[in-house]
């Protein structure tokens, strides 16, 4: 079973044509006894060396056994794995190197640091595991300690460590070897929000220094997002899409990854112009003055007359304190119902006239009352559009 929809690497870390990649992996699929529905299912990747490639999905989507499967911890039904053009996984022909043999680190979600032992121990232990010369293994760590940020704790017993400098011991001890890819199984999970945020960028800056390949798992999509080249979104086993950060963000697919990778407000609509080869124009339900303009990425294109939904970012939403009247042109109307200060922004429920209630942000300098009469100021392009086969009466239930 293909992908959905596969884009070509990224310009800035592609390779010349005549490279391979660090990673293929070729109709790879996995499924575990006792269940009928594939964990991986005939899947394709390549990745490129210097390339932070992302497996992101909700939970069972196969992101965690594609990269077992990657680090030898698991065994395909069917496929080929490659390393730089090496063979290593082939189902067809009885190919399976061990985990050790596959130079590669991998950081877990638990980090895995033993408490008996050192930061200099747990980091040095893979050498001495791979028999490397005693008398290189202390400057070999105090090397790769000093990169993570952790020079001068060699002597620190695990259990004394915070989760942050755990996490950097797990990174320094699968990076010492010096691997040519490094995988990264949910290694920010155990992280509160401000040290995730920290480590992300650690490690972003560290990977572009070290310049190795990254295949890296999550369902975090902030991590996705900032850190990647590229990703491919998952689900049943399946990529539904890969391409750039920006590409799923702006450029969604299908239905599923419209919804999964950010936040998306949808607004019913009637197509007035539809060109297959650009953005049609919308008329906005409840809102005779309001045109906006989308793209629909249906092969099938959208006939003008087709009732629609247009999916809208809440950021490309402007909320305008309402003068009376009717919605000047290019807005629509709606009610506040409810407010929910959280910080940096407050939360508005509003009911949209003629339209589902949503949820979308306004700056919490300028507080609007619950019941407060206000307008909508849509961005008047860049949306996606897809078509609603539903009809009113079956609409009207969400509202």
């Amino acid at each position: 079973m293909q992908s959905v929809v596969e884009q070509e690497p990224a310009q800035a870390v592609a390779k010349a044509p005549s490279d391979p990649p660090a990673i293929r992996l070729e109709n790879l699929s996995k499924t575990y006894p006792g269940n009928s529905q594939p964990a991986v299912d005939g899947l394709s990747l390549d990745i490129a060396d210097g390339e932070v490639f992302t497996l992101l999905g909700p939970s069972g989507c196969g992101k965690s056994t594609t990269l077992r499967l990657v680090a030898g911890l698991e065994e395909p039904d069917q496929g080929t794995i490659t390393f730089a053009g090496k063979t290593i996984v082939s189902v067809a022909d009885g190919i399976s190197l061990p985990p050790d043999k596959r130079n590669l680190g991998m950081v877990f979600q638990s980090y895995a640091i033993w408490p008996h032992m050192t930061v200099e121990e747990n980091v040095g232990f893979p050498l001495r595991a791979r028999k490397f010369p005693s008398h290189g293994i202390k400057d070999r760590v105090a090397e790769v300690l000093d990169l993570v940020g952790m020079a001068g704790m060699e002597k620190r017993p695990g259990p004394l460590l915070s989760g942050g400098q755990q996490q950097r011991v797990a990174l320094a001890r699968a990076l010492v070897t010096e691997p040519g890819i490094l995988l990264l199984d949910e290694p920010f999970s155990n992280l509160d929000a401000k040290l995730r945020e920290q480590m992300r960028l650690e490690v972003k800056l560290l990977q572009k220094r070290l310049n190795i390949a990254v295949l890296f798992v999550t369902h975090d999509q902030v991590e996705a997002l900032s850190l990647s080249d590229r990703i491919a979104l998952m689900s049943a086993g399946v990529v539904q899409q890969q391409g750039n950060p920006h590409m799923l963000y702006e450029e969604p697919a299908n239905e599923f990854v419209r919804d999964f990778v950010g936040k998306t407000l949808l607004f019913r609509g009637r197509v007035e112009t539809a060109n297959p080869a650009g953005p049609m124009a919308i008329r906005v339900d409840g809102a005779p003055d309001c045109v906006v303009f989308g793209r629909s990425y249906d092969p099938d294109g959208v006939a003008a007359g087709t009732g629609v939904f247009i999916a809208v970012r809440p950021e490309d939403v402007e909320i305008v304190p309402a003068a009376g009247g009717a919605a000047p042109a290019g807005m629509i109307g709606g009610t506040v119902s409810a407010a929910l200060f959280i910080g940096e922004r407050i939360e508005y429920q509003v009911e949209v006239d003629e339209q589902r209630v949503i949820i979308i942000y306004g700056d919490r300098h300028d507080p609007l009352a619950e019941g407060a009469r206000i307008w909508l100021r849509l961005r008047p392009d860049g949306h996606t559009a897809w078509p609603s086969d539903r009809s009113a009466a079956e609409e009207t239930k969400d509202r």
